[in-house]
């Protein structure tokens, strides 16, 4: 066992040894005094009895075995249905924002890297005439929604190790884009080792192991690791709304989604709309086993991908938008007594040094990742609900360099959006043939939120004949 004159460092060795990963000190003669503290401090960072755990059950191929899975469906409230109860959710969601019951979180851990962009995504440039960044949109939707109901929104922002820093300096040298810079908290997400086929730690580095984001299901780990659970309580905050950077239509911390929540008792829930085809990428809400949870679409078998009811409709037709509302009680009911969701194995091809110090990129799957999953959350609570809304009012996600989700849809469904509510204020707004908006369309959250509070704007135009920003 190699020694170290710091105690504390000598028991992170130790801890090496006792759990039979001490190939990760194999460069160790080689490595500065700098490296070999970097190495120890990495080390410092995991959680052996998790990771001695999953990597037993890799390789004993132990994971994820569970009963089969009888799906059936879930109960949704559709958009007919919400006629009946939307005023009165409106009122109840509103009451709340405006007494400071609720914190925006928004996960944004992700690089630009499939768009062919080097940064976080976040910084990425979407709307169609300024060319606003995601960070700059969601910022201005938060700002307007506080004004409206005078209480600044507390904000919380999800990082990961490959982005926070660049992230906070964005905000930074952005003066935060006008908001409280006090009422902004940045934490980072959990990184978690992979291991190979016999569940052996992976160095990429001869002073680095190499670790991966512990999945969106960390998040909910994260806000309670971070003190963000405790700072939201000490605010009175009871109620959280998760969403993700990548979807520019995301109506953050919407109070009838909120009235809904309240209303029906609900610990979790969900924002769904309905699959444009069976075999679209998306996880469904449906009941598993008579309790309501989300299956990934990879996880669907064919016959219920393509299920039908007697009318001819989908059966599992609710596609979520990764858009929901916690209880902050519930999440710390999901982390008292140790973090309760599950961990999903996913086979990649990982480089990794090989015995000489060298680089190797292998063609095979030689490591395993493991990930958390936030909808598995569904299947702890005592009751959820999920909310059906309009696709194109409230989901366009950046996901791709081109094609499908790509920078082209969604400054097309910005546009379309934006020249809605145009529409509805009787203002003529060109358009073609597939009835998307042929000119671009920009308004400033802080101008108008929504539809209703443009028509409340006095605007001369009566017809758009150009590009147009509203502010």
């Amino acid at each position: 066992m190699i020694q170290s004159p710091d105690v504390k460092y000598q028991q992170e060795i130790e801890r090496v040894y006792e759990f039979d990963q001490e190939q990760v000190f194999r460069f160790w003669d080689e490595l500065t005094k700098h490296e070999k503290i970097e190495l120890l401090k990495q080390i410092s960072t995991i959680d052996f009895k998790l990771m001695s755990k999953l990597s037993h059950d890799v390789v004993n191929n132990t994971d994820e075995i569970s009963s089969e899975k009888i799906l059936d469906i879930a109960d949704i409230i559709s958009l007919n249905e919400r006629k009946e109860e939307e005023s009165e959710a409106l009122k109840i969601g509103e009451n709340l924002l405006r007494q400071g019951k609720m914190a925006a979180f928004l996960v944004s851990g992700g690089q630009g890297t499939r768009l062919g962009y080097d940064g976080p995504k976040g910084m990425y440039p979407v709307t169609p005439v300024k060319r606003k960044s995601l960070f700059q949109l969601h910022t201005e939707k938060l700002i307007a929604t506080g004004n409206k109901y005078e209480n600044q929104i507390p904000w919380f922002i999800m990082t990961s190790e490959t982005n926070h820093d660049q992230t906070v300096k964005f905000f930074k040298q952005s003066n935060y884009f006008g908001y409280d810079e006090s009422n902004i908290v940045f934490f980072n997400q959990e990184m978690i080792p992979a291991v190979d086929k016999n569940g052996k730690f992976i160095l990429d580095a001869k002073h680095h192991i190499f670790t991966n984001p512990n999945g969106h299901g960390g998040s909910l780990n994260a806000l309670w690791k971070s003190g963000a659970i405790e700072k939201m309580q000490l605010l009175g905050i009871e109620y959280i709304f998760y969403f993700q950077v990548d979807n520019v239509l995301a109506e953050i911390c919407d109070p009838v989604y909120l009235g809904y929540h309240v209303k029906h008792g609900s610990e979790m829930s969900n924002k769904v709309v309905r699959k444009a085809f069976p075999a679209e990428k998306m996880g469904v809400i449906c009941k598993i086993n008579g309790k309501t949870g989300l299956v990934e679409y990879s996880d669907l078998p064919e016959k219920d991908m393509y299920a039908t009811n007697p009318d001819g409709s989908l059966k599992y037709w609710g596609g979520s938008i990764a858009i929901h509302i916690f209880d902050v009680d519930f999440v710390i009911k999901e982390n008292t007594g140790g973090f309760k969701l599950p961990y999903h194995v996913a086979h990649k091809s990982i480089p990794y040094l090989n015995e000489n110090g060298e680089m190797i990129k292998p063609q095979d799957m030689n490591g395993i990742k493991f990930e958390s999953f936030v909808f598995d959350a569904l299947l702890d609570t005592e009751k959820s609900i999920s909310v059906e809304v309009e696709r194109n009012q409230e989901f366009s996600p950046l996901k791709n360099k081109e094609g499908l989700d790509s920078p082209k849809t969604v400054k097309q469904d910005l546009c379309n959006l934006y020249g809605g509510w145009l529409e509805s204020s009787g203002i003529e707004v060109p358009k073609d043939k597939a009835g998307n908006v042929t000119t671009d369309i920009e308004i400033n959250p802080l101008f108008a939120l929504n539809e209703a509070d443009l028509k409340n704007k006095n605007i001369t135009v009566d017809k758009v004949k150009s590009d147009l920003y509203l502010e």
